[in-house]
């Protein structure tokens, strides 16, 4: 049976949560069941629809992975329909390819209210910029 969540956050807090168990079946509850939903991963090409967002997911969670994942919000707008979250995670891979430190990353996490509540309909993660010193020189040319 699937999870219905009141809020945004509610589906937030279940997909980092599943996502730290390591629980595939958990992850893609979260997701809205329509072939409206998007993925991108970190280094890895946008899917579309939940079989190719399953099979993204598939290897992170293989073999009993988990991502111990502190989620920082950023930034959020939402309304009565949509929900936009812009967050850092702090990934930290657990279990077998454990040992890797953490990896900072932005993410975009979008939500759309449905007749079963809040499901994520678009994750979207990019890598947090190198700090200052290391863009020095680096910008937009004049």
């Amino acid at each position: 049976m699937s999870q219905t969540y009141d809020t945004p956050q509610d589906a937030e807090d279940a997909l980092y949560d599943a996502l730290e168990d390591g629980d595939l079946e958990r992850v893609m509850n979260v997701w809205e069941n329509s072939g409206d939903i998007a993925c991108l991963l970190p280094m890895q090409p946008l899917v579309r629809g939940r079989e190719a967002v399953r099979a993204a997911y598939e290897p992170l969670l293989a073999q009993g992975r988990r991502i111990a994942i502190a989620v920082t919000h950023i930034h959020w707008y939402e309304s009565d329909q949509l929900a936009f979250h812009l967050i850092e995670e702090q990934a930290e891979p657990q279990g077998p390819q454990g040992g890797r430190p953490p990896m900072a990353i932005y993410a975009t996490n979008i939500y759309r209210k449905g007749p079963h509540g809040w499901k994520l309909l678009v994750h979207q993660n990019a890598p947090t910029p190198p700090p200052p010193e290391m863009m020095a020189g680096i910008g937009p040319r004049g």
